[in-house]
């Protein structure tokens, strides 16, 4: 088959089979990082909770994912790449409010490569302030919620202050060492490093998640959730790669001898441009009232908890709620046409294109050019953000109706990452085969 025969030439071409396996290198040392526990962590314990509980919702469901259940055994890797993606994400909507950071941006690689500078240094500084903040739950017995198990409470072998600061130094360490990963694979590697890690940790998480609906519910549901699952990867591919291209001309320039522009080319503008980060967002402010709930648990006179905090529980916190499913999706909505308006800017795209004598077809350069661009952006961006909401929410459905977890593989950010990653990195690898004159991987 065509296909397998493409496959056999990446392999057969050196450059390409040296590449491929540096980074399954870098992976395997990665996911053998995840396993190996923090100093003085129990882990007979901490594998009995995760053995017996099912887990925790919210937020810590969510880096949990991403560090590919690193988490919740207070591995090395524990904080995962989740510190890096906040860094970044931290660092992009700064440049909307620090001039200095979008006047880097724009001076090509040496100012880029000051703003990833940046990015390191808020990076070991959030895994400062997470480690600490794990660290201090563990501590408490909260990890895993308030499950009864005995085990849960008593996670640390040594809860001194001094063990504590090492486990947030090991933890912090951790971090540092995946972004040198990342860069690593970046660099000598295929595709984006921490694109390619972020894939790993929450493929290693696909298997359990499987196995664990083949138990509980039978092998008739975990087809049908199988067959689901295929036909969902296929949508996501579909609306992945779809996007509505506006035409652009540029007139012809006399520069010297030589004749410039006269070509025509077009603006891809996808239907989500907002990628994953909206679902993070929209889990990372529902996790907000279920912690302060947490931290108001003190019973009253009669023994009972306060309203407003029970309603919390009732409501926000196991994702099953459909208040909960709606508050969800409006949000995903929201963040998805917030993060679009801050990634792509109308007037500036219009003032480049008319610096360059570029032309929309019917539509005039300057002002009417980017109203047009804007006109177009707001309507496609409204399905793109109903997308993302309801595959967000497939999951959670999941929850309610074959008893999954929240870590459901075929839906929210797990499926989008891992097929965006690896349509990505697809496109590398044929890019650098058709380089060297090869027939590609895609047709």
């Amino acid at each position: 088959m065509p296909l397998f025969s493409a496959i056999a030439r990446v392999f057969r071409t050196p450059d390409l089979r040296r590449k491929i396996g540096f980074t399954l290198a870098i992976i395997a040392v990665y996911r053998f990082g995840a396993h190996i526990p923090t100093p003085f962590v129990d882990f007979p314990n901490v594998q009995s909770c995760l053995d017996q509980s099912s887990g925790t919702e919210g937020l810590l469901s969510l880096v949990n994912l991403f560090s590919g259940g690193a988490l919740l055994q207070l591995s090395i890797f524990a904080l995962g790449v989740m510190p890096y993606i906040t860094a970044t994400i931290i660092v992009q909507l700064l440049r909307v409010v620090i001039p200095h950071f979008e006047t880097l941006y724009k001076e090509g690689q040496a100012g880029q490569a000051k703003l990833t500078q940046y990015t390191r240094y808020l990076t070991i500084a959030l895994a400062l302030l997470q480690s600490t903040t794990l660290v201090t739950v563990a501590r408490s017995g909260q990890l895993f919620g308030n499950t009864g198990i005995a085990e849960c409470q008593t996670l640390l072998t040594n809860d001194a202050w001094w063990a504590q600061l090492l486990m947030i130094i090991t933890m912090t360490a951790g971090t540092g060492l995946i972004m040198w990963f990342a860069e690593l694979v970046t660099e000598r590697g295929v595709g984006n490093g921490m694109s390619i890690l972020i894939f790993t940790s929450i493929a290693a998480t696909f298997p359990a998640a499987m196995w664990s609906i083949a138990v509980a519910r039978g092998f008739e549901v975990f087809l049908l959730v199988l067959a689901v699952g295929i036909a969902v990867v296929a949508l996501v591919v579909f609306v992945e790669q779809s996007q509505r291209r506006i035409p652009v001309q540029y007139a012809k320039r006399m520069v010297g001898r030589r004749t410039l522009g006269g070509t025509n080319t077009y603006i891809p503008i996808k239907v989500n441009m907002a990628g994953v980060v909206p679902v993070i967002f929209a889990s990372s402010l529902l996790y907000i009232p279920a912690l302060i709930a947490q931290f108001n648990q003190t019973p009253a006179a009669d023994g009972s908890v306060p309203g407003w905090v029970a309603w919390i529980q009732q409501y926000f916190t196991t994702g099953d709620s459909p208040l909960y499913m709606l508050v969800y999706f409006l949000l995903i909505i929201g963040f998805t046409y917030f993060y679009v308006a801050i990634t792509f800017n109308p007037v500036e795209v219009a003032d480049n294109m008319k610096k360059y004598g570029g032309f929309i077809p019917g539509i005039r350069a300057g002002r009417p050019t980017a109203e047009y661009l804007d006109y177009v952006l707001t309507r496609i961006t409204l399905p793109g953000s109903i997308y993302l909401g309801l595959i967000a929410l497939l999951p959670l459905i999941a929850l309610a109706t074959v008893g999954a977890n929240q870590n459901f593989p075929f839906g929210g950010a797990s499926i989008l990452i891992i097929v965006g990653v690896g349509l990505e990195t697809v496109k590398q690898i044929d890019a650098q085969l058709q380089q060297r004159h090869y027939e590609g991987l895609l047709r």
